[in-house]
Order: structure tokens, then sequence, then C-alpha cells
């Protein structure tokens, strides 16, 4: 190849940087617009729910435990799906963005092997003294960073309580021995 056509192309090539790079400068000069001291509204607004999210805001939450008692475990299996993006349900299974969570029910919080769980999931855990119930479950799962303040899990939660109870009813069968559901004539825990 001639070196005057290598020569020609880089010259081509270094002629339209520098035109592109006045014309940016240029133009920021043309449009250039000063940030104003205050902002000149201040937009104020709240939203009032429909009707029919008032009632439902209103209405009080079912406890697990009697939710529990309807709850179908392949219709929880379908919903899990979602969570196999970070959590494995095997037996063994390996540990994911999330802890694998075969028999997570009744076991330590923040304290299964081989995964290193954030700062508010150990402040949750109290020193592994406090367990995955039923009741933690259901709550967590309804909204994961407001139930335990700091924990790493990024997933928004679970806005249905019948979505919760399948989840929790499939998670049970991911056990050698399930855990006996709770009674549904007990009162209901207080978090």
């Amino acid at each position: 190849m001639n070196s005057s056509y290598v020569n020609m192309g880089v010259g081509a090539l270094l002629a339209t940087l520098f035109v592109l790079k006045s014309v940016s400068l240029a133009s920021g000069f043309i449009f250039h617009s000063e940030t104003p001291e205050k902002p000149g509204f201040a937009i104020v607004a709240t939203e009032e729910p429909a009707a029919g999210e008032k009632a439902a805001a209103a209405k009080p939450e079912t406890p697990i435990a009697q939710l529990l008692q309807k709850a179908d475990a392949k219709v929880g299996e379908t919903i899990f799906k979602k969570c196999q993006a970070c959590h494995s349900g095997e037996k063994g299974g390996p540990n994911k963005v999330g802890p694998d969570l075969w028999g997570i029910i009744d076991r330590p919080v923040g304290e299964h092997e081989g995964f290193a769980y954030s700062s508010g999931m150990k402040d949750f855990s109290k020193g592994g003294s406090e367990k995955w119930t039923y009741d933690h479950l259901y709550h967590f799962l309804a909204a994961p960073k407001k139930f335990v303040a700091g924990t790493a899990m990024g997933f928004a939660g679970l806005p249905k309580e019948e979505d919760r109870a399948n989840v929790i009813a499939y998670l049970r069968t991911l056990a050698d021995t399930p855990e006996p559901l709770p009674d549904p004539n007990a009162p209901a825990a207080t978090n």
C-alpha cells in the first residue's frame, strides 16, 4: 500500500475529529445556559390513593398461619422462578447472589455456610438466635428492605399475601423433613 494513501487517510481522520470538536465547542458557547440560583417554583403534590387502594390499605393483614392452610406449593414453585436468578433451592445447592434456600424454614437467619451476609442481615439475626419462621419469611417477602434494614437483597417484594403464602408453602417443601405448619388458631405473631 502506498504511504501517501495512508497519510491521506490519517489526515482525513484528523480533519474530521478537528471539525467535530470545533462544532462541539462552538455549540457549547452558543447554547450555554446559566443554572439559576434558586428554582422558580417548587411543585409539591401528594397523591391521594384511589378508592379501591384506600380499602386495600385499610384491610388488615391475614396471619400467615391461616394463609398457609390454603396455600398451593405448586403455585409457589412457579412464583419462585423469579427467585432463582439469585437463589438455588437444591439440597447442597450453590450460593448465588443470595444463599441456597434448601431447609430455610426454621434455619438461623444469616447462618448459611459459605455465604457472606450483609451487616443488616447480621444485625437482624442477633448472632444467629433469630430463625426464619413462617412469620419472618412472610414479612420479609412482602418488603425485604423494610423488614430487614440494611439487607443487600434487591428484590422489591411480593405485595399479594396469597403469593407470599404460596412461595412459603413451596419453600417448606425444600427440606428433607418439612417443618410443621403453624396453628391457624394461634394468636398472630407481632413484629
